[in-house]
């Protein structure tokens, strides 16, 4: 047996573990972070079902200074939708809110065509509690072949997660600021 012939069948062979490895990885994905914030479900869900308030807290909207943004339909509430056109970082899609139940849980249709294309489902759940609202930003979705293999280069929960975890962070001092206080 020829060099030649060991080299390609040894890749061959690494090929086919390294295919198995990613097919074997989960068919979806899910990220979600949650924090308290100290302020009413109607003021944080205010802020949330206004697609254009985004601006104000979200990570994502401060990855290109320059994006380009458009805005369609109502400015809250199910219909308002997002489309931009950014920097690889942030890519190009639209974001669309598909179910708004006052004070208590927004979902949103994401889809992106720039870096790779993607469908997912985001939602906002917000309980009451004592201390004002749990809020949790959730992420959810299909993972194609390409999808797979992107994960076991790149931790997405890790790299999602923390954008989310900053997102909440800004939006927790937005919307506690904005909190009608008590007399």
């Amino acid at each position: 047996m020829t060099l030649f012939w060991i080299v390609t069948i040894a890749v061959l062979a690494i090929l086919a573990v390294l295919a198995i490895a990613i097919a074997r990885q989960p068919d979806s994905f899910r990220v979600a972070r949650s924090t308290m914030i100290d302020a009413p479900p109607e003021t944080v869900f205010a802020i949330l079902n206004n697609i254009r308030r985004g601006i104000d807290w979200s990570p994502f909207e401060r990855s290109d200074p320059n994006m380009k943004r458009t805005f369609t339909g109502p400015d809250k509430g199910v219909g308002a939708t997002l489309a931009w056109d950014g920097n690889r970082q942030c890519g190009t899609g639209s974001i669309r809110i598909v179910e708004s139940i006052p004070h208590s849980h927004i979902a949103l249709a994401l889809e992106m065509s720039r870096p790779m294309k993607a469908s997912n489902r985001v939602t906002f759940t917000l309980e009451p509690s004592p201390q004002g609202t749990r809020l949790t930003w959730a992420m959810e979705g299909p993972m194609n072949f390409a999808g797979k293999a992107f994960s076991l280069v790149c931790n997405s929960e890790k790299m999602v997660g923390g954008m989310f975890e900053t997102g909440l962070a800004e939006l927790k001092q937005l919307a506690e600021w904005e909190a009608p206080r008590a007399a």
